[in-house]
C-alpha cells in the first residue's frame, strides 16, 4: 500500500448494534476494494476482522480490528468494533481516534440499544456518520420503515443518498440521488443503467429534500436555493460537503453487505463527503510540565505527535500498540516520548494491520493509523511525540467497570502464573481491573457485564494456561457490638517444664458507627506487667479482625484492659495475646453481636418509560428511594441507596429490564445493621462454610 497524504486519509469507527452485520460490511469493502480476493463469512469463522478464537467461537466481535483499503484515490481506514454492550470499551477507543463514522442499522430491527449508544458517542466526539441501512434482502426489511425510526429517534438530518431497487429477496442495486442513475449488481457484477421508471417520482422527491438539507448548511447555497428553487449538481455536492462534516446532514445509504449491493455507494460516500484529518483541522493538545495549549497540525512538517488508542497481546511479536498519528511522522527503529509517563520508548519496527496481517512499513505519516511491537512503558490512552516538541493529547476515556466477580486459581501451578497474566489482560483492556481484596482474601475481577469476565477466564486459559473458576465476590460485611460487656480471658497452661500463663480482665462497649477500634490501658499496681500490655492489645484486635458471629471483622469497639495476673516464669508474650483474644471474644458474645452490611449510593438513568419497572426491581432488593431527576432527554435518574450484597449482578440485572437502554453508577456510603432474618441467613451460611472447610482439611 502506498504512503498518503493526510488529505487523502478517511478514519473511521463501523459502529452499531451487535447482529447488524458491521464485519460483514467491512469484509464487503474490503473485496470490492481489492484489499482481499475472498469474502470471508462470519458464521465460517473466515472474515478479516474477527481473527480472534473466541469471536470466530461466539460469531461475534469482541475486539476493535483494523481494516485499511483504497478507493478512489484515497485510503479509507476502517476500525470494526464490536456491538454488544460488554465490549463498549474497544467502541469508545475506536471513536476517539476517527474523524466519522458508519453507523450500520439493521433493515428489519431498526435503531436498537447500541445503536443508541454509538450515536451518543459520536455526538459527544463530533463525529461526522453515514448511515448503513444493512441488510435490505431480507425478510420484512423496509428501508422507509428504517428511515422513519432513524428520523424519529436522531432527527430529520438523516436523508437518504440513494434509493433501494426491489425489496427483500429481490433487492438488485441502488438509485443514485445525485445523478440520479441506477447502480445495480447481478451475480456479483456492478452495471450502471438509467433508473426504473416506477421509481422517478420517489426518488424526484428525496432528491429535492436532500437539495433542502444541503442548501440549509450554507447561507449562500439557502439564498440561492430560494430565489432558483433548486441547485446545481455542484452546489448540491457541496452543500451536502459542508453539511456532512458539520454534523448538520446524516447521509442514509441502503445496502446488503452480503450481496455486496451499495458497497461501492458507500465507499464513495466515504471518500466524498467524510472529512479528513485535514479538513478537520488541528487538535488541541497540553504541555506535559506546564499545561499550556499545544495544537497539533496534521501534517509532515510539524512536529510528532500520536496516541495510543489499543493494546493487544499478540502470539508472535509479543504486546502491540495501536495509533493514531495527529502530527509529523512515526519512525521504524526511532526513539520517541511517552508524554503521558514521563518516560523515553525504543521503538522498534512499526507494522500497518490489516486484522491479523501485519505489513511492517518504515513510517506511519500524520492522520494514518498502524501498531508498533514491545513497547515497555506505553498502555492505552498514552501520548507518544518527540521529546523536542512535548505534547500531551486528551486520552481516551473509558467507562468504568460495571460488574464484578471473585476469580481462583484451579490448581497450585495456575495460581503461581494467574497473577501475572491478569495484570497483562488488564494492560490489553482498561474497562477490565483487577485488585485484592485483603480482608476478603479474594482476588475481584471487574468488567462491562458477565460475558466479558467469562471471555478474560477464557484468554487465560487460552493464552497463558491458566484455568481458573469465576463466583460472586463476597460482600465486606461488618460485625459490631450493641452494648457492654466483661469477661476473664484466661490461658493457663501447665504441662511440664515452662508452662504458659496469662489471665486478663477486658471491658468492650461500641463506638460511634465508623470509629474503628480503640484500646485503653486501665492497669495499675502492676497487675500486669508493661511489657505483657502490648501482647493483650495485639490478641484483641487479632479476634476482633477475624470475626466472632459470621468470620467478619468486627469494627466500631472500644476494648478496656481493667485487671489480670501474671507469672514469674511462666508468663509470656503469646500467653498474652490469647488471653487478650479469648477475653475479647466471651465480652462481645456477651454484650451482643450484629451484623452491618455495606450500603451504596446508586444513580440509575433509565428511559422516563421504564422507571416503574426500575422502582420495582429496586424495592424488592432492600433499595431506599432517594430521589429522581429528569433529564430532559427522555430519561430519568433515580437515586437510591441499597445493600451491596443485593446488587452484586445489578449491571445484568438492569440491562435485562431496560433491554440495555440503562445505566447506573455506584459508590460505597455507609454501614448499616443487617435486617434480622438477612443475619440469621448470613451466620448460617457463614458457619457452613467454616464446617465445610475445616472438614475439607481434617
Amino acid at each position: 500500500m502506498k504512503r498518503y497524504s493526510p488529505d487523502q486519509i478517511r478514519n473511521l469507527a463501523v459502529v452499531g448494534h451487535g447482529g447488524t452485520g458491521k464485519t460483514t460490511l467491512v469484509e464487503a469493502m474490503l473485496f470490492r476494494t481489492g484489499a482481499i480476493d475472498r469474502q470471508g463469512r462470519v458464521d465460517d469463522g473466515t472474515t478479516t476482522t474477527d481473527f480472534d478464537p473466541e469471536e470466530i467461537r461466539r460469531k461475534h466481535t469482541i475486539n476493535a480490528s483494523l481494516a485499511p483499503l483504497e478507493w478512489e484515490d484515497a485510503k479509507i481506514n476502517l476500525i470494526d468494533t464490536p456491538g454488544y454492550p460488554d465490549f463498549l470499551g474497544e467502541m469508545v477507543g475506536a471513536m476517539r481516534v476517527c474523524e466519522g463514522a458508519l453507523v450500520v442499522v439493521d433493515a428489519r430491527a431498526g435503531v436498537e440499544v447500541q445503536t443508541e449508544q454509538a450515536w451518543a458517542r459520536a455526538d459527544e466526539q463530533g463525529l461526522a456518520r453515514v448511515v448503513i441501512v444493512n441488510r435490505l434482502d431480507r425478510e420484512h426489511a423496509s428501508f422507509a420503515q428504517t428511515m422513519e425510526g432513524l428520523n424519529a429517534r436522531f432527527g430529520k438530518q438523516i436523508v437518504p443518498l440513494h434509493l433501494p431497487i426491489g425489496t427483500e429477496a429481490g433487492l438488485c442495486g441502488v438509485v443514485d440521488l445525485l445523478t440520479m442513475k441506477a447502480h445495480t449488481v447481478r451475480d456479483g457484477q456492478e452495471s450502471v443503467q438509467e433508473m426504473p421508471a416506477e421509481l422517478t417520482e420517489e426518488a424526484t422527491a428525496a432528491r429535492e429534500r436532500l437539495m433542502e438539507v444541503a442548501a440549509e448548511s450554507d447561507d449562500a447555497l439557502l439564498e440561492k436555493y430560494l430565489e432558483a428553487g433548486m441547485l446545481s449538481d455542484e452546489e448540491l455536492r457541496r452543500g451536502l460537503i459542508a453539511g456532512v462534516r458539520a454534523g448538520k446532514i446524516v447521509p442514509a445509504v441502503p445496502a446488503s453487505a452480503t450481496r455486496r449491493i451499495g458497497v461501492s455507494q458507500v465507499l464513495s460516500a466515504i471518500v466524498d463527503l467524510l472529512p479528513s484529518p485535514v479538513s478537520r483541522g488541528p487538535v488541541s493538545g497540553t504541555h506535559p510540565r506546564n499545561g499550556s495549549e499545544v495544537p497539533v497540525e496534521p501534517s509532515e512538517a510539524g512536529p510528532f505527535a500520536a496516541l495510543v488508542f489499543k493494546t493487544m497481546a499478540d502470539p508472535y511479536v509479543g504486546r502491540l500498540s495501536y495509533f493514531r498519528v495527529y502530527g509529523g511522522t512515526f519512525a521504524s527503529d526511532s526513539h520517541v516520548y511517552n508524554a503521558s509517563r514521563d518516560k523515553t520508548e525504543r521503538v522498534g519496527q512499526l507494522y500497518r494491520l490489516r486484522g491479523k496481517q501485519q505489513e511492517a512499513t518504515p513510517q506511519v505519516g500524520p492522520g494514518d493509523m498502524g501498531a508498533v511491537a514491545k513497547l515497555s512503558e506505553t498502555a492505552t490512552g498514552n501520548t507518544l511525540c518527540s521529546k523536542e516538541a512535548r505534547v500531551r493529547l486528551a486520552p481516551v476515556v473509558f467507562p468504568q467497570p460495571a460488574i464484578s466477580m471473585a476469580i481462583e486459581p484451579k490448581s497450585k501451578a495456575d495460581e503461581d502464573k494467574m497473577g501475572n497474566a491478569l495484570h497483562r489482560l488488564a494492560e490489553e483492556d482498561p474497562t477490565f481491573s483487577v485488585r485484592r481484596d485483603p480482608e476478603l482474601k479474594q482476588t475481584v475481577i471487574s468488567g462491562m457485564g458477565e460475558s466479558h469476565l467469562e471471555i478474560m477466564a477464557d484468554r487465560l486459559r487460552r493464552k497463558f494456561g491458566v484455568d481458573v473458576v469465576l463466583s460472586s465476590p463476597r460482600v465486606a460485611y461488618r460485625e459490631t457490638i450493641k452494648g457492654r460487656g466483661k469477661a476473664q480471658g484466661r490461658h493457663v497452661k501447665q504441662s511440664g517444664g515452662r508452662g504458659q500463663y496469662g489471665v486478663c480482665f477486658v471491658e468492650v462497649e461500641p463506638l460511634p458507627r465508623g470509629s474503628g477500634f480503640e484500646f485503653v490501658d486501665k492497669i495499675f499496681g502492676g497487675a500486669i506487667p508493661n511489657q505483657y500490655i502490648p501482647s493483650v492489645e495485639k490478641g484483641a484486635r487479632k479476634a476482633l479482625e477475624e470475626g466472632i458471629l459470621a468470620g467478619y471483622q468486627v469494627v466500631d469497639v472500644r476494648v478496656t484492659l481493667v485487671d489480670g495476673k501474671y507469672h514469674d516464669v511462666d508468663s509470656s508474650d503469646i500467653a498474652f495475646q490469647l488471653a487478650g483474644a479469648l477475653g475479647v471474644r466471651e465480652a462481645a458474645t456477651q454484650a451482643g453481636l450484629t451484623l452491618l452490611e455495606p450500603i451504596l449510593d446508586l444513580a440509575v438513568r433509565v428511559p422516563e418509560v421504564l422507571m416503574g419497572d426500575i422502582i420495582g426491581d429496586l424495592n424488592s432488593k432492600r433499595a431506599r428511594i432517594i430521589g429522581m431527576e429528569s433529564q430532559g432527554d427522555g430519561t430519568t435518574i433515580v437515586r437510591a441507596q441499597v445493600p451491596q450484597g443485593e446488587v452484586l449482578r445489578y449491571a445484568s440485572d438492569l440491562r435485562s429490564i431496560t433491554g440495555g437502554r440503562g445505566s447506573f453508577t455506584a459508590s460505597f456510603s455507609r454501614y448499616d445493621p443487617v435486617p434480622g432474618h438477612v443475619a440469621d441467613r448470613l451466620v448460617a451460611e457463614a458457619r457452613r462454610q467454616k464446617e465445610e472447610a475445616e472438614g475439607t482439611r481434617a
